[in-house]
């Protein structure tokens, strides 16, 4: 087998020790963020593998593997192929090295490498205090909660239109 890498291609704000190079990745598939070296055919989940292997924050992980510009969307282009990808066991695996990289953050956000955002959610009083509730049962702040929330797929049938 030819030389394949996979290099993470930062954005500038980014600290450059975030840069991994990852070996043995098959695929010919370029993005924002990834470059991809080698023969055709890129697995995602070989490439959350190996970037989880490496010392990396759950931002870029996120970024890189499960953001709109990963190699998950890159790779699932169609919304019915995307869907399948993220009922499989490999999806499943990757959302707990996601999980993973987020109990291991050693910031207080977890966001070293990446700007963070804030957004204003209006929600019922109800579910406010549902949310609070369960952070306090679960020994973590709000913050944490609705982020791990926010990573999980939701099926489109359970998101109302406008």
């Amino acid at each position: 087998m030819a030389d394949q890498q996979f290099h993470v291609f930062t954005h500038e704000h980014h600290d450059s020790s975030q840069v991994a190079q990852l070996d043995n990745c098959s695929s010919s598939c370029e993005t924002t963020h990834a470059r991809f070296h080698g023969e055709a055919g890129c697995d995602p989940y070989q490439v959350a593998q190996q970037l989880y292997s490496r010392p990396v924050d759950w931002v870029t992980f996120y970024r890189e593997i499960l953001g709109v510009h990963g190699i998950i969307r890159q790779t699932y282009k169609q919304p019915e192929a995307l869907a399948q990808f993220e009922a499989s066991p490999q999806y499943a695996e990757i959302q707990h090295m996601l999980a993973k990289l987020r109990e291991n953050s050693t910031t207080k956000d977890g966001s070293s490498t990446e700007p963070t955002r804030v957004i204003t959610v209006r929600l019922p009083k109800s579910l406010h205090e549902a949310l609070r509730t369960e952070a306090h049962e679960k020994h973590t702040s709000m913050n944490k909660l609705c982020i791990s929330k926010l990573l999980q797929v939701i099926d489109r049938e359970l998101v109302p239109a406008e």
